[in-house]
């Protein structure tokens, strides 16, 4: 007998004139010696040998057992006790089978779903962008129609019904597409058209605030103003050619990277690359104008306007330097580095520019402001708001611009900390500090 799975079925004829329960508990027992396991049932009524066709009463086995050893002994003690074997092997085949099938469906279906899953996830999204159109529309029972109103620029007019004749004929409507335009009392939205240079700029300022309608863009000057700022502060020729650098990457690969997903990092720097250009090319501006390259001055523009006093001494920055000669031709001298003056000097440079174009920045918004109330034509605005803002804007930080740019004409050595000071302790008692 061959069999495929170590399993029988055994069915045990019973003997006339012997103990039937004894000889069952003891074939019982050697089985569950040789595989420590085993399941027996009665049949008490007759049953047909196979064989014979003879009406016998049979007690059947099922026994599991693994090896070929342990099936020797099996059909030993089967033959000892006239046991008859019967194999079960028509059963496990389609339980077999019905795996296997199942198996390799398991195993195809997400092959087939994947070849099908980017069509789906494109249905399923036209689908949820159709009915979360139409749920922004309006059903109209008189007229059995939808109605949807919207704002839209006046320059996009022919290009929306040019769209509206589209979507008709290419849905076979029978019935078209009305496009009305209508009177309002709301005040429209603010609309600022952009392109891929300007678009980073007008985001900057709409995260501080939106203009109303019809009211002056401040990102048009932003784009000049923001990254100029950034240049005063940045102020390296060295570091701004790497920003440049960079910068003119993403530019070229413009194309490439706008059809991909970038993480969150990489998505803000490809947005501002024209940002990153501006900045890159005023810093190289203003790192010129401070002489810094990766913060080492270079002789650029010709000789310094500084020599050593005694010729002994090429080598002193501290001590012993003159001025021969009309001043550095562009930007701060190269002998400033290293000198005892050089850090009082360069802070002080520095930071006085910076309130210039400060007190110069917001006074262009204040005059925006103006501008805007004129169109308007709202005087309350002008009266209450303008001039009283230009009045203490310039009143103190106007007056402290004009006295740094005295103090640079004149060569004055007035303390500015001082004269602001005391105008508030003392502003009746006259001063000569800046004489």
């Amino acid at each position: 007998m061959e069999y495929t799975y170590h399993r029988k079925g055994i069915a045990v004829k019973s003997p006339k004139g012997y103990h039937v329960n004894g000889i069952l508990e003891s074939f019982h027992m050697r089985f569950c010696l040789i595989t420590r396991t085993g399941q027996k049932t009665t049949i008490f009524s007759l049953t047909s040998h196979p064989v014979t066709s003879e009406m016998v009463e049979k007690t059947v086995f099922v026994v599991f057992f693994s090896g070929e050893q342990a099936k020797t002994k099996i059909l030993k003690i089967c033959e000892a006790f006239g046991a008859s074997c019967y194999p079960v092997l028509s059963r496990l085949s389609e339980l077999e089978t019905t795996l296997d099938v199942g198996i390799r469906h398991r195993n195809a279906a997400p092959h087939s779903i994947g070849f099908r899953l980017t069509v789906w996830i494109n249905m399923v999204k036209r689908e949820k962008a159709v009915f979360d159109t139409l749920n922004m529309l309006n059903f109209d029972v008189t007229k059995k129609c939808l109605v949807g109103e919207g704002w839209c620029p006046i320059f996009a007019k022919p290009q929306i019904q040019e769209s509206l004749q589209r979507a008709t004929f290419d849905s076979n409507s029978q019935v078209g597409i009305i496009f009305h335009v209508m009177d309002s009392e709301e005040a429209p939205p603010t609309y600022f058209r952009t392109n891929g240079f300007t678009n980073a700029y007008q985001e900057i300022v709409d995260a501080y605030g939106v203009a109303k309608y019809q009211e002056a863009n401040p990102a048009v000057y932003t784009v000049i103003t923001f990254p100029f700022l950034f240049a005063v502060m940045f102020g390296d020729w060295g570091h701004g050619i790497c920003l440049l650098i960079g910068a003119l990457v993403l530019i070229a690969c413009e194309g490439k990277l706008s059809t991909q997903k970038l993480g969150s990092f990489m998505e803000m720097l490809f947005g501002g690359r024209y940002v990153l250009l501006l900045m890159s090319l005023f810093s190289i501006y203003c790192g010129l104008i401070y002489n810094e390259f990766f913060s080492v001055p270079y002789h650029i523009f010709g000789q310094s306007a500084y020599r050593c006093r005694d010729p002994n001494c090429s080598d002193a920055y501290t001590i012993g330097l003159i001025k021969y000669r009309y001043a550095y031709a562009f930007g701060v001298d190269p002998s400033w580095r290293g000198s005892r003056s050089e850090l009082p000097f360069l802070n002080s440079l520095k930071m006085k520019m910076s309130i210039l174009f400060g007190i110069a920045q917001m006074n262009l918004g204040i005059m925006l402001s103006y501008f805007n109330s004129i169109f308007f034509n709202n005087s309350l605005d002008i009266r209450y708001q303008f001039i009283p803002q230009m009045i203490f804007l310039n009143s103190l930080f106007g007056y402290l611009s004009l006295l740094i740019i005295i103090k640079w004409c004149t060569g004055s050595q007035a303390d500015l900390y001082h004269v602001m000071i005391y105008m508030f302790l003392s502003p009746f008692k006259k001063s000569t500090s800046l004489l």
